[in-house]
């Protein structure tokens, strides 16, 4: 590690290499390995040793530091709140040693290493997707993992170090931006006879499942369509497209999604549901990584309005 290094990560210095700790870049390199293959086995393939010297290398960091870095279960390695404090610093050492390795080896700057990603699984599927790809090609030694579901990862507990979400972020350690407006419609079959607003009286309806019937568009559906029965729920904005695709009701769908699906069309009943905004945040902690960087200019160059 150079003086420049060091001077951009006093914090990662200072919890590193503290009075005679001993630490080793090796053992720091054998920890990454640990955090994100989750086993010693798997950390141990990838970096090409065995696993009891794994074992023997992480015990003896711990030891170093003065902290459990992870907890061990049946099913892996997690990481303690610790481990999450020096994978951040960590990270930040793996990307300062790689590019001294580049620049010695004269090769040109090449973003390396892992970003994971979580967002509904609609919007990554029709939003991120186009994007994440160009990002691919541009950057190809970066590993981008995507978590495509309902579930709200935490960014605090590096479960993933961006997050997209259709609510403003309220962790005061996330740095967070409005990306983008989404508007939403009311969709049906090509063809389909506009209900009445207010009235709806008949038709049939695919709709948020409870848990989720708090959510804006399901309130206006309510509204808008009183009459109107709830033939479907499901939380899959997908499954609601596909249903509305085979004539199961109308939808409320969001446009990026709804405007590509074949077979259905908006429907104008005088009102439209609300739309939404979109956020994307990340750790203030990670402010300064690389890889992320360049991601984020991408994705708010491409979609950001």
């Amino acid at each position: 590690m150079t003086a420049e290094t060091i001077d951009k990560c006093p914090s990662a210095m200072q919890f590193f290499w503290g009075s005679n700790s001993g630490v080793e870049w090796s053992d720091l390199r054998v920890f990454l390995a640990i955090a994100r293959e989750g086993t010693l086995s798997a950390a141990a393939r990838k970096l090409g040793q065995t696993q009891p010297t794994m074992g023997r290398r992480l015990r003896a960091l711990e030891g170093a530091v003065g902290h459990t870095l992870f907890q061990r279960t049946t099913e892996g390695f997690f990481l303690t709140d610790e481990g999450n404090s020096v994978l951040v610093h960590a990270e930040r050492m793996e990307e300062e040693a790689l590019a001294f390795q580049r620049q010695l080896a004269g090769r040109d700057t090449q973003l390396e290493g892992m970003l994971r990603l979580t967002a509904p699984d609609w919007f990554g599927i029709h939003i991120l997707a186009p994007v994440l790809a160009e990002f691919g090609e541009l950057h190809p030694k970066v590993r981008v993992e995507l978590l495509a579901d309902s579930r709200h990862y935490s960014l605090p507990r590096r479960e993933a170090d961006l997050a997209f979400r259709i609510r403003p972020f309220e962790d005061p350690e996330v740095v967070s931006r409005r990306l983008l407006h989404l508007p939403y419609a009311l969709y049906g079959p090509a063809g389909t006879e506009p209900p009445r607003l207010g009235d709806g009286y008949g038709a049939r309806v695919i709709t948020m499942d409870l848990a989720l019937a708090e959510m804006p568009d399901a309130i206006w559906l309510r509204r808008a369509l009183p009459g109107a029965h709830a033939a479907c729920r499901s939380n899959n904005r997908d499954v609601q497209a596909a249903l509305c695709a085979r004539g199961a009701g109308l939808a409320v769908l969001p446009c990026p999604l709804g405007d590509v699906v074949p077979g259905i069309v908006r429907l104008d009943i005088g009102e439209e549901p609300p739309g939404r905004d979109a956020y994307l945040g990340y750790h203030r902690d990670l402010r300064r990584l690389m890889r992320l960087r360049a991601l984020l200019d991408l994705i708010i160059g491409r979609l950001a309005k």
